[in-house]
C-alpha cells in the first residue's frame, strides 16, 4: 500500500523536484487558494494549456489556457470555489489519497509527468465528487529548477 504522501523518489533527485512540485505544492497552494505558492513553479514565456474536457478524442480538445495568466485565472476561480464547499472528510488526506504521480519520463532539460486522479472526496451533504482524470505536465529546468512549460490536462482516465 502506498504512502499518497510520500514521495516516491530519491530525495535530490529530478523527479522527487517534480513530484513535490506538481503534486505537494500544487494541492497544497490549492487548497489553501494561493497561487503564490506556486507562480514560481510556471515558465511564463510560451505556457500553453490544453483541456482535454475528459474526452478521447483530440478533435474535442480546446486551447482553454494560450497564457499563463488564462491558467491562473481559472485555477484561482476552481480553488475559490473548492474552499467554499463544506466536506465530509479532511480535503487534503482526499486529494493525496486520489492523487498519483510515478511516471516521470526525463530528456536532457525536457520531463514528460503523467498525474492520475482516481478517487473521490464526499461532501458534507452525503454526495461525493469524483476526481477521475489525469494530466500530461510538460517540464523543463528553467532557471536552475524544475518548472512547468505546458500541459494536457483534464484527460480521461483511462483513456480508453
Amino acid at each position: 500500500m502506498r504512502d499518497p504522501f510520500k514521495n516516491p523518489f530519491p530525495s535530490g533527485s529530478a523527479r522527487h523536484a517534480i513530484w513535490e512540485m506538481l503534486v505537494l505544492r500544487d494541492i497544497d497552494a490549492f487548497l489553501a487558494a494561493d497561487w503564490s505558492r506556486v507562480e514560481h513553479d510556471f515558465v511564463e514565456e510560451g505556457f500553453i494549456g490544453i483541456d482535454g474536457r475528459k474526452e478521447i478524442s483530440p478533435d474535442k480538445w480546446r486551447l482553454a489556457f494560450p497564457t499563463l495568466k488564462a491558467y491562473r485565472d481559472e485555477w484561482l476561480r476552481q480553488a475559490k470555489d473548492f474552499a467554499e464547499q463544506s466536506f465530509a472528510e479532511d480535503a487534503r488526506t482526499a486529494i493525496f489519497t486520489t492523487t498519483t504521480l510515478e511516471d516521470i519520463e526525463i530528456e536532457g532539460d525536457t520531463a514528460l509527468v503523467r498525474k492520475k486522479f482516481d478517487g473521490g472526496i464526499t461532501k458534507s451533504d452525503g454526495t461525493r465528487d469524483v476526481l477521475k482524470w489525469q494530466t500530461l505536465y510538460y517540464c523543463r529546468l528553467h532557471e536552475g529548477r524544475w518548472k512547468i512549460s505546458g500541459f494536457t490536462g483534464y484527460l480521461p482516465n483511462p483513456m480508453g
